[in-house]
């Protein structure tokens, strides 16, 4: 099961390395970024129907609320990576003035991201058998540790 995460971390890595973070061209980037973060997302899907094992009809309502999920933490995802293009134009000139509104900006993207993690983690807890429930949560927890291990050791701190 696990072994479909390698690929999905590879990629993240990916993503990052060919982010302004590293390398500074932009052409392109967004589209690749797009391609690896659904590919990400497919994986992530994967796993989760793997670990999860659901019946069919736990499954008609799980992934409905799963869709509507992603779909919201999108948004959030989206908004962060336009933080990091922000942070990767500005890392060599970057103020007090630029990290504290990026300092912002990531304490609400990390706020958003828990109150929709709860909210749909509540959803999926009257949907699912409560054991399935936390094994989708604590699987969520893998993907995401695993994913935000690899970007932070590849952005830069700053300066």
């Amino acid at each position: 099961m696990w072994a479909v995460l390698v690929p999905l971390v590879d990629a993240l890595a990916l993503a990052i390395a060919a982010s302004p973070l590293v390398a500074q061209s932009q052409d392109g980037v967004k589209t690749d970024e797009q391609i690896i973060i659904k590919q990400v997302q497919a994986d992530r899907r994967a796993v989760l129907a793997q670990s999860l094992n659901l019946t069919e009809s736990e499954s008609r309502v799980f992934w409905q609320i799963y869709d509507e999920y992603e779909a919201a933490m999108k948004k959030v995802t989206d908004r962060r990576l336009a933080m990091l293009d922000t942070y990767a134009t500005k890392y060599e000139t970057l103020t007090d003035a630029d990290a504290d509104e990026l300092l912002k900006t990531r304490m609400q993207l990390d706020r958003e991201a828990l109150e929709l993690r709860q909210k749909y983690g509540k959803k999926i807890q009257k949907a699912l058998p409560s054991k399935k429930a936390l094994r989708y949560m604590q699987v969520q927890d893998r993907i995401d540790n695993m994913l935000a291990a690899e970007a932070y050791s590849i952005i830069p701190l700053a300066r």
